[in-house]
């Protein structure tokens, strides 16, 4: 038997294949970008699925190129992807239609009113408004709403993970940690909610339209024939459940003790602890699945977090991106020389990052906003702002999920596309003032799906020495504690009290420039 794990990440930019070892060595990587997603709307974010299952072939087949790779050498598959992506299958696998990525803001305006004792329950904990954001979010219900015949003809409704689970094995099947979304989950149970649960009252999704669900670290099935044809993975090799991308990372980081936290500085940036009790940071917000079955991930998100980082590159970094290209280096250096030549706080310019509605601040008006700018500023305080409003809302997170879980929080892991900037890292370390560190690998979502994968196939007896033999630390950026004493007076006196103060404005801007409901429909 092989002693290798094949990993596949499907990501929102890319598809990785990642060969590792039981060490947590990576032997062999292939990287195929891909599309993150279309728009024949605005607001609106679709992809053909076959685009991933394309992607996902080609990356498999450029790792079985490769010299290093010996295919007998591999012991088990574990997949993981972006989460909140949801495809619409006939009976034969097939997509009916584009999949919903998770990128995408459309809204369902019509949708079950949820009575009964969990209406009254709602009404009275004043979470009416909660459970109504989460209804209008439902992909489902959107579909039930706009695309009713293409909805009947729905034979299974899955995340993207499940999909492409389909395309491996040839059943319809997904893992219990890739269920993040708006579907009738039961996240404490972790398992299809009951009949008697409230999703099935507020989600038009009906019970025979989901796929099996099996835990992770557990044989979801075989790789077919077909399937090796496509890809070149070995046909009869296991597929184990691994779980979704951030639940992989906070695994392959090493974070699986609640005093640790792992930052994913991702499109969506994130702060995640790994539990072994259920516990709601917001009411009705469930903690999600971890990469082990019967623990949780305590998880705060920015929306769109390090989009913005992208962003920035995009709009205003033109000239860094260009000296690179001609210089034959990566632009991360150049942009870390824009962080440096600013001084912490970035001379009053401060950020709030919530530049759409989440589950922090779900009303439709949220906006993000840079206060305090002057004569003084450039693009460089612009940049550094933005690393440190992302900060200042993930160290919002880490006291949310302190106070919920009355664990205090004393290490912090990096992972992520930011983890590479060394900038982003020491301005992390002086805002939390705590030490941060990244993993020793840089795919660490990868790395955590092998673990799935090497304890799912008996290579390693338990998570505990899985974890011990393939997990370890990288660099470590240590605090600068007089310029933390900065970051803690500019977090706690501006930008706590920045959406409260600047949220009436945010509501009178949606009523000005508000769409007409007519012409809203037009657009749908």
């Amino acid at each position: 038997m092989g002693e290798n794990l094949l990993a596949i990440d499907c990501g929102t930019q890319s598809v990785r294949a990642l060969l590792f070892n039981l060490s947590g060595d990576l032997l062999v990587k292939a990287k195929v970008p891909i599309e993150p997603y279309t728009s024949s709307h605005p607001g609106w974010a679709e992809q053909d699925p076959e685009v991933f299952w394309n992607a996902l072939c080609e990356a498999c087949q450029q790792v079985f190129k490769d010299k290093k790779c010996d295919k007998s050498s591999i012991a088990a598959v574990a997949l993981t992807t972006q989460r909140s992506t949801v495809v619409n299958m006939d009976p034969e696998g097939k997509p009916l239609r584009p999949a919903i990525v998770w990128l995408d803001q459309r809204r369902a305006d019509k949708f079950p009113h949820v009575g009964g004792l969990w209406g009254t329950a709602f009404d009275i904990g004043g979470a009416r408004g909660t459970v109504e954001y989460l209804q209008a979010e439902c992909e489902a219900n959107w579909l039930n709403q706009h695309q009713p015949e293409l909805w009947k003809k729905t034979h299974k409704f899955t995340f993207l993970s499940g999909y492409l689970t389909r395309q491996l094995i040839g059943e319809f099947r997904d893992s219990v940690g890739c269920q993040v979304g708006y579907m009738p989950f039961d996240y404490k149970k972790q398992a299809w909610a009951a009949k008697s649960h409230w999703y099935w009252q507020a989600l038009a999704i009906q019970s025979e339209k989901l796929v099996e669900l099996v835990p992770a670290g557990s044989k979801l099935g075989e790789i077919t024939p077909e399937a090796s044809e496509a890809t070149g993975i070995p046909a009869g090799l296991p597929l184990i459940a691994a779980a979704a991308d951030k639940a992989c990372e906070v695994l392959g980081s090493g974070s699986l003790e609640p005093n640790v936290a792992c930052l994913s500085y991702g499109t969506t940036a994130t702060i995640n602890t790994t539990h072994k009790k259920y516990l709601e940071i917001i009411p009705l917000i469930p903690p999600y699945p971890a990469a082990i079955p019967h623990l949780y991930n305590l998880e705060l998100q920015i929306y769109r977090g390090y989009w913005m980082v992208s962003w920035f590159k995009t709009e205003f970094g033109l000239r860094e991106l260009g000296i690179a290209e001609k210089k034959g280096m990566e632009p991360e250096a150049l942009f870390d020389d824009l962080v440096r030549s600013v001084p912490p706080g970035s001379q009053g310019l401060v950020l709030q990052p919530y530049w759409s509605p989440g589950l922090r601040h779900p009303g439709p008006e949220a906006r993000g906003a840079i206060i305090g700018f002057s004569d003084v500023h450039t693009r460089a305080h612009l940049y550094r702002a933005i690393l440190e409003g992302l900060a200042y809302a993930l160290l919002e997170g880490k006291e949310c999920t302190e106070k919920r879980s009355g664990v205090k929080i004393d290490q912090i892991r990096i992972a992520g596309g930011g983890s590479q900037s060394g900038a982003a890292m020491q301005l992390t370390a002086d805002v939390f003032g705590l030490p941060v560190s990244r993993p020793h690998l840089y795919e660490a979502s990868g790395l955590g799906a092998a673990i799935n994968a090497a304890v799912g196939a008996g290579l390693h007896p338990d998570y505990s020495t899985a974890m011990h033999a393939m997990t370890r630390l990288g660099e470590t950026f240590l605090p600068d504690m007089a310029t933390h004493a900065i970051y803690q007076d500019l977090y706690h006196e501006v930008y706590l009290k920045m959406y409260a103060r600047l949220q009436p404005f945010y509501k009178a801007m949606q009523h000005i420039t508000l769409p007409k409901q007519e012409d809203k429909q037009q657009i749908l």
